[in-house]
């Protein structure tokens, strides 16, 4: 990519664009071919994701016990704890549309598609959550990038589920 003088001026420390007419710190550059790229998502795992794993290793060590990805529940909840009637889905970042995260940004090609399946995603998440609690059940959604800081995500699990239990100590 040739830099022009007018967007040297804007380049910041770490070598990106400070000005949001030439840098869009939601989208990201794809390097890869349409075919390329189709062959890469379909290998996507959909369960058993790393960040799933570590959610579930936290409960399990926290002393809750739990069932994957139920499908008589609407969206089929990645863990179920049916003693609390809680529900956690391990979401990423990327496919489910998570504001303000650098996981969450958009590829540069092919921009309307990626907004409609994104947008579609969100707006399912959505119905699924009402669903859920319509029929009595509390959720919780935990981001791809929460995942990564384990005393955060394990206090916030703590006080999801210590609400859920009735247990406000």
């Amino acid at each position: 990519m040739m830099i022009c003088a007018e967007m040297r001026l804007h380049l910041g420390v770490a070598g990106k664009l400070a000005c949001p007419q030439y840098y869009d710190p939601y989208t990201m550059v794809d390097n890869l071919s349409s075919v390329e790229r189709s062959r890469l998502m379909a290998r996507v795992k959909h369960e058993d994701t790393q960040p799933e794993l570590i959610v579930r290793r936290i409960l399990h060590r926290m002393g809750y016990r739990f069932r994957l990805h139920r499908r008589d529940l609407p969206g089929k909840p990645d863990i179920v704890l049916p003693k609390l009637k809680a529900a956690v889905f391990v979401n990423g970042c990327f496919w489910h549309g998570h504001k303000n995260c650098r996981l969450g940004r958009l590829p540069k090609s092919n921009v309307p598609f990626w907004q409609a399946k994104i947008s579609a995603n969100i707006k399912r998440d959505r119905t699924v959550a009402t669903q859920l609690r319509e029929h009595g059940w509390n959720v919780k959604v935990v981001w791809a990038c929460q995942a990564a800081n384990l005393g955060r995500l394990e206090s916030m699990l703590q006080k999801f589920l210590r609400t859920q239990s009735g247990d406000m100590n």
